[in-house]
């Protein structure tokens, strides 16, 4: 089975959500730019990333500011999102089961995706880490996956765009694709990838399928 992280990977949508999130942190007092919420927060679930700030900065966000900062992304996502390049030929030419394994909010996963038009590639096979106690890099959410799709890990290759993202795969005792073909990816993301435990980094989706092929051996 083929897993696939959303964002990033999916969905070029890293430079909205990071965008989105910095300026409502500024807009109460937390200095932080987009850069910096990709580089510690990427792959990871919202909720974390609160918490972390919150504790970081010592400023307590208001009740209701992770709700606004998903409503505004939800929004932005709404008009701006674009695919990743070519994940229509690499998800046409891929056979057996895939699914979505995502660290954000069902919500999000489900627009994402409604927007760009991807859905029609996994039906009801989408996951949340909402659904588990601990997001990435934990490996909680592919576990999940493979109790309810019915499949061990070692068959399982997961194509991730964070550190993150490739701990938690690697932990789930399943194979790890980098991708660093988003908007989003700085120059040492292939390396960092590849530090996490990815068996292979790819910069476009056309080579996906190769990359598979290569990595089960036939």
């Amino acid at each position: 089975m083929i897993i696939f992280d959303c964002n990033g990977v999916l969905v070029d949508s890293e430079p909205i959500a990071t965008s989105v999130a910095a300026e409502a942190f500024r807009n109460i007092g937390i200095d932080i730019t987009p850069e910096a919420v990709a580089r510690h927060f990427a792959g990871r679930r919202p909720a974390d990333m609160f918490s972390d700030i919150e504790e970081a900065s010592g400023v307590r966000l208001p009740a209701k500011f992770p709700l606004t900062v998903s409503a505004a992304i939800l929004r932005r996502l709404q008009e701006e999102l674009r695919p990743i390049p070519h994940v229509v030929h690499a998800l046409t030419w891929l056979r057996g089961p895939k699914c979505v394994a995502s660290s954000s909010s069902p919500e999000r996963v489900r627009l994402s995706l409604e927007v760009t038009e991807l859905d029609r590639f996994f039906g009801g096979n989408v996951f949340s880490a909402n659904d588990v106690k601990e997001g990435k890099p934990a490996p909680d959410l592919f576990l999940h996956i493979c109790e309810r799709m019915g499949v061990t890990a070692k068959d399982c290759y997961v194509v991730e765009d964070s550190p993150a993202g490739v701990t938690a795969a690697v932990a789930a005792g399943m194979t790890a694709i980098g991708f660093v073909g988003g908007s989003h990816a700085e120059p040492s993301l292939a390396a960092n990838l590849t530090s996490a435990g990815a068996a292979t980094v790819i910069v476009d989706m056309r080579a996906l399928k190769s990359a598979v092929v290569d990595l089960r051996g036939y």
